[in-house]
């Protein structure tokens, strides 16, 4: 056969059109992108714009009157509504804090506390102070606020001598003491709560402890939920601060200490010259986190303190039960434009410290205790007392939890797991059965790994081929990390489980359990996508372009090439996806009706508000599930970096 008749059937071959799978293949990833867009438009952005929508419409038309009403109301901002009510009174403004600056008064005094000298027998006078200011009217957003403010202090205070040991001592356990530092990820905050009720609760660890003393007991949360709180708090993030405090510390250079040292300077000055300028940039990110954490708080409020600790979540909670959408919806807005805002303000801070990254030359770690028999110095002292109190406040509240589902007044005893089954036995008799509370948990978990895990690689292989359009798409895709479960948990009760009308004569409405499902997979697939990014970004292209050289189209390479290499990613993102549907609670509580519906960690709530033994039995079997959702993080080397 001539030349000429191949080239005209290997031009007629090229004519002949494509398979339909062939045209798939090609356009798969196009496919895969609409249809995750259309899923998070679906199941994130519609519920967030009806609670903006419910906030600013009113029997059909716009306005602005549910803002006014809550931003001039002095319960919400307290002094701050007067200048809501008429901001250009700036003269009358200006008085009023003149007035409360005027109010302060500070004494000093020389015989309140006297120092004995040594050897001398002198008695010197050390003046002082005592500064009187007068009561600020906080309201509920100033509240909420406040104990934000204390948490992040308590939760650095905490968190940075932790930092300190992991980054400049070795021992035994310290990889587990550092993986454990990603525990805020994946511990339920309502089973933090009750750990917290078994170990201060009148019943609890502390007062039986004191009791053998003949002590207590001691009402340490109804004296004092807040400060109970703040220490809850502090359990849950002080591990963040930590975690981001110690890869800073492993990545200061060592050779500029030396130098500093060279040049004169003694051991605090190189520190404070040198070493804390690297690590501010870290320490101040952990506290905006951990602020912006704690003033969204819900689980840990709702459970220690209440209506008598309202924060803003708690209080928006209230509202819906009260049936006021429009309130609680507004509510919800202003938090979540606060919440968006210190967002943006870490966002920018985060990006500002990206150019200041160095190649560094970490300092080798040092045995903690080189020696048993070796003179304890005061630093090591130090750390042996922070010892001590990391055992009160961080191994304290688990191990009561366990403790306290097996004992009661009279010791050991399986009467809170019998009184479980005793619900589950009589069955209609009682709403909160333990087993469907057990299959629900498992159920919705195994159904949000089956939508989170893959949205979370699609949004992960977008970010990664899509250059410049790929830091937009994966900052619209993390918005469920900027708003709150309760947020999230009006919108989808008044958008797609109320149902929403469509044009055509269509309706879009969801079920319970359906509507929980996806609130938990809005949740959890940002975790899939923080782990399988980083791993696909690393990734060598010329693997890839040696499988599309042999032939392999741009699906069976993904599918075949990166996808395995992506493997321990998508497992620990799909381990994250699990503990975090196990122990959602915020939007589920909103969401959750009868017995189809509601999990572990809403089951615990509810028997704290009745009998504190079974909540706190159901809190160690929620401890057992997310404890093996760790362990599946932790060995495949799962990570969440913020």
């Amino acid at each position: 056969m001539s030349t000429a008749s191949d080239d005209r059937i290997s031009a007629a071959l090229e004519r002949v059109p494509d398979s339909v799978s062939d045209r798939l293949e090609r356009r798969a990833l196009s496919l895969a992108a609409l249809v995750t867009a259309a899923i998070l438009a679906v199941m994130l952005y519609v519920p967030v714009g009806v609670v903006f929508v419910n906030a600013v419409v009113e029997d059909g038309a716009a306005t602005l009157a549910n803002f006014r009403a809550v931003l001039t109301d002095p319960f919400y901002f307290g002094v701050l509504a007067d200048v809501f009510a008429d901001p250009l009174a700036i003269g009358r403004h200006l008085e009023g804090l003149a007035g409360w600056l005027a109010a302060i008064s500070v004494s000093a005094s020389l015989e309140g506390v006297v120092v004995p000298v040594p050897g001398v027998g002198l008695e010197i006078p050390v003046p002082w102070l005592d500064v009187s200011v007068p009561a600020v009217r906080k309201g509920l957003f100033g509240f909420t606020a406040y104990q934000a403010v204390l948490s992040t202090a308590a939760s650095v205070a905490l968190g940075l001598p932790a930092a300190y040991v992991l980054a400049n001592y070795e021992f035994y356990g310290r990889r587990t003491l550092r993986s454990l530092t990603i525990l805020p990820f994946v511990l339920p905050g309502i089973m933090v709560a009750v750990g917290f009720y078994a170990m201060f609760g009148r019943a609890g660890t502390l007062n039986g402890l004191l009791g053998l003393v003949d002590v207590g007991p001691i009402p340490f949360i109804e004296a004092n939920p807040l400060a109970i709180v703040v220490v809850a708090h502090a359990f849950y993030n002080a591990p963040l601060v930590a975690r981001l405090t110690v890869a800073a510390w492993e990545s200061v250079d060592v050779r500029a200490v030396e130098t500093a040292r060279s040049l004169g300077a003694g051991p605090r000055r190189a520190f404070r010259d040198v070493v804390v300028p690297q690590l501010a940039p870290a320490v101040l990110t952990g506290a905006l986190l951990t602020f912006v954490f704690t003033f969204m708080t819900f689980p840990i409020v709702l459970a220690l303190g209440g209506l008598q600790l309202a924060t803003v979540e708690v209080w928006i909670y209230d509202r819906i039960q009260q049936l006021d959408y429009a309130e609680a919806a507004t509510l919800a807005i202003l938090e979540t434009a606060l919440s968006l805002g210190l967002t943006y303000a870490y966002l920018r801070y985060e990006s500002a410290q990206a150019g200041f990254s160095q190649t560094a030359s970490p300092p080798s770690k040092e045995p903690l205790f080189p020696d048993l028999r070796t003179t304890l110095t005061g630093r090591r002292l130090a750390i042996v007392a922070y010892g001590l109190v990391a055992l009160v406040v961080f191994v304290g509240p688990l191990a009561s939890l366990v403790l306290g589902s097996l004992t009661d007044g009279s010791g050991l005893t399986l009467r809170h797991y019998a009184f479980l089954l005793e619900r589950q036995l009589e069955g209609a008799n009682f709403q909160t059965q333990p087993l469907p509370a057990i299959r629900n948990s498992l159920v919705f978990g195994v159904a949000t790994l089956a939508v989170a895990v893959p949205m979370g690689v699609v949004i992960s292989v977008l970010t990664v081929r899509a250059g410049r359009l790929g830091t937009a798409i994966d900052t619209l895709a993390m918005l469920p990390l900027a708003v709150s479960g309760v947020v999230f948990g009006i919108g989808l009760l008044q958008g797609l489980v109320f149902g929403l009308s469509l044009p055509g004569g269509w309706r879009l409405q969801l079920t319970g359990p359906i509507a929980i499902v996806v609130a938990h997979a809005v949740a959890a697939y940002p975790f899939v996508t923080r782990n399988v990014s980083p791993l696909l970004s690393s990734l060598d292209s010329a693997m890839v372009e040696s499988a599309r050289a042999l032939g392999a189209s741009r699906l069976r390479a993904l599918v075949d090439v990166e996808l395995p290499l992506v493997a321990t990613g998508i497992v620990a993102g799909a381990a994250f996806a699990f503990a975090i549907s196990i122990g959602e609670f915020s939007s589920t509580v909103i969401l959750a009706s009868g017995s189809e519906s509601y999990t572990m960690p809403v089951a615990v709530e509810r028997y704290l508000g009745r009998r504190s033994g079974p909540a706190i039995a159901m809190g160690t079997l929620l401890l057992l599930v997310t404890a093996a959702s760790f362990v599946v993080v932790d060995r495949v080397g799962g990570r969440y970096e913020p």
